[in-house]
C-alpha cells in the first residue's frame, strides 16, 4: 500500500473511530458531522500538497522540490531523488556533448554537420575557413546556397552514402579541398574536408619532375642515336674525319648524360635531409683557389677570372658540398658571360657571417624569373642552357646545400648588366683563421 493512500485509511479509520465515541454521547448528527470534518480536514490537507507539487512542475527545472509534510513528505523525497539523478544525467549529457564538440574543433580536418535539405547544422573553425562560412551568421542555411561550385553541389545532392570530390577551396585562395559526404542518421551528412594543396604540389612535381628528365634525356640520347644509326648503315662510306667527328658529338652526349645523371644523385641525396656528412673547417682561400681553377677550366680563357681570397677565415660545415655549391655557382657564371667578360670570387666578412661572391658582367636575368632560379630545371632560356650544356639543376642543389649549412642565397642582377649571386653564411658557421689554427 502506498503512503498517501495508507495515511488516508488512517485518517478516515480515526474519523470514524471519533464518530463511534461521538454517537452515545452526543447523538448520530454530531457523528456523522465529525466524520464529515476529518474527510474534509483530509481532502484539504491533500489539496494543499497537490497546489504545492503543481507549483514546483511549473517553475524552472533548476528549482528545489518544495518539502512536504505527513505521507506527501514521501512523495515529495521520491520527486527529489529523480529530479537529482535527472540532473545529473544532464550534465552528464552536456559534459560528453562538450567534449564531442571540442573533439570536432580540435580536429585538423574541416567538419560540416547537415541536416534535411543540407542545411548547416555545426561547423569547426577549420571548415569556416575552408569554405568561407560563419556559423553564427549561416547556421541553417543551405549549404548549396553558400558554397556554389557545380561539382559540389552534385555531390551534395548526390543519393549515395559516400560521395567525395577533390575542388579549389572556396575560403582560402590557391588550397584543394578533397570532401568526402557521409550519409548518418535521419536525413544528415558528415562531411569532411581535408587540404591536400602540399599533396597535389608535390604531385604537380612529380609529373614536371618526370617530364623534364625524359626531355633532358631525350634530346642527348637521339643524337646519340642517329651517329650510331649511320655508322650501322654504312660502316664502310664513313671516312676516318666523320667517324671521328662522329664519336666526338657522341662522347659530347654522353658526358652531358652523366653530368644529368650525377646532378640527378646528388639532388636526391641533398633532399632525403640527411645529417651533414662532416662538420670539418674548410679552409677559404684553398676552396676558393680550387674553384677558380676549374672556372678557368671551364672557361678556356675566354674570361678573366679574379679572386679575391679576403681575411683569412675557415667554414664549419661538409667541404665537398660546399665546394660543389660555389663551384655551380661560378660554372654558371661563365656559361652566362660573353666571352672576354670578367668574373669576380670573393670572401669577405660583415657583421660576423661570412659572404661569398660570385659576380659577372653576363647577360643578366630579368627580376621575374629571379624568384624561380633555384628550382628543378628551371631556364630563362631553354635553348641557351643547353647550348652552355648545362642540367637546370645547378642552382637546386646550390639552395639544399645553404640549406643544410643554414646559409642562404642571394641574387641581384638585370639583363645587360650582369649578376651577383651572394652565398651568406651564418656567424656560428665562420671560424676565424686563428681560432681554426688553434682548433
Amino acid at each position: 500500500m502506498s503512503p498517501i493512500r495508507f495515511h488516508a485509511v488512517r485518517w478516515l479509520a480515526a474519523s470514524v473511530c471519533l464518530a463511534l465515541l461521538v454517537w452515545p454521547i452526543a447523538g448520530p448528527l454530531w457523528a456523522l458531522g465529525c466524520l464529515l470534518g476529518g474527510t474534509l480536514i483530509l481532502l484539504l490537507l491533500h489539496l494543499g500538497q497537490i497546489d504545492r507539487l503543481f507549483d514546483w512542475a511549473r517553475s524552472a527545472e533548476e528549482a528545489p522540490v518544495p518539502p512536504g509534510s505527513g505521507a506527501w513528505g514521501h512523495v515529495f523525497s521520491a520527486l527529489h531523488r529523480r529530479s537529482r539523478i535527472a540532473a545529473q544525467d544532464r550534465q552528464h549529457l552536456l559534459h560528453q556533448l562538450q567534449r564531442q564538440r571540442d573533439a570536432m574543433q580540435a580536429m585538423p580536418d574541416g567538419v560540416v554537420i547537415l541536416q534535411g535539405a543540407n542545411l548547416i547544422e555545426s561547423v569547426n573553425v577549420v571548415a569556416e575557413q575552408q569554405f568561407g562560412i560563419d556559423l553564427k551568421r549561416d547556421v541553417g542555411l543551405p549549404l548549396g546556397n553558400l558554397v556554389r561550385q557545380p561539382e559540389f553541389v552534385a555531390m551534395l545532392d548526390s543519393t549515395a552514402s559516400v560521395a567525395s570530390v577533390l575542388m579549389p577551396a572556396p575560403g582560402l585562395s590557391g588550397h584543394m579541398l578533397s570532401i568526402q559526404s557521409i550519409a548518418f542518421g535521419d536525413e544528415r551528412k558528415l562531411l569532411l574536408a581535408s587540404d591536400v594543396t602540399h599533396v597535389e604540389r608535390l604531385e604537380t612535381m612529380r609529373r614536371d619532375f618526370v617530364a623534364n628528365v625524359s626531355h633532358e634525356m631525350r634530346t642527348p640520347l637521339t643524337v646519340i642515336h642517329g651517329y650510331l644509326e649511320m655508322l650501322a648503315d654504312e660502316p664502310g662510306g664513313v671516312t676516318s674525319d666523320e667517324a671521328q667527328r662522329f664519336i666526338a658529338a657522341t662522347l659530347e652526349q654522353t658526358r652531358r648524360i652523366q653530368h644529368l645523371v650525377a646532378d640527378l644523385l646528388a639532388l636526391s641525396s641533398l633532399e632525403t635531409g640527411s645529417p651533414l656528412p662532416g662538420d670539418d673547417e674548410v679552409d677559404v682561400p684553398t676552396l676558393l683557389e680550387a674553384v677558380q681553377r676549374e672556372a678557368l677550366g671551364v672557361s678556356a680563357g675566354r674570361h678573366r677570372i679574379d679572386l679575391e681570397p679576403g681575411p683569412p677565415a675557415a667554414i664549419r660545415g661538409a667541404a665537398q658540398e660546399l665546394h660543389s655549391a660555389i663551384g655551380n655557382l661560378a660554372g654558371n657564371a661563365v656559361r652566362y658571360t660573353q666571352a672576354g667578360g670578367r668574373i669576380r670570387i670573393a670572401w669577405r666578412i660583415v657583421d660576423g657571417q661570412g659572404l661569398i661572391d660570385v659576380e659577372d658582367n653576363g647577360i643578366g636575368i630579368e627580376a621575374r624569373h629571379i624568384p624561380r632560379l633555384t628550382e628543378r630545371f628551371y631556364r630563362v632560356d631553354r635553348g641557351r642552357s643547353r647550348e652552355s650544356g648545362g642540367t637546370g639543376l645547378g642552382l637546386a642543389i646550390v639552395k639544399h646545400v645553404l640549406e643544410r649549412h643554414q646559409a642562404r642565397l642571394e641574387i641581384v642582377s638585370a639583363p645587360g648588366r650582369g649578376s651577383r649571386f651572394t652565398v651568406r653564411l651564418p656567424a656560428q658557421r665562420v671560424v676565424a683563421r686563428a681560432a681554426a689554427s688553434a682548433a
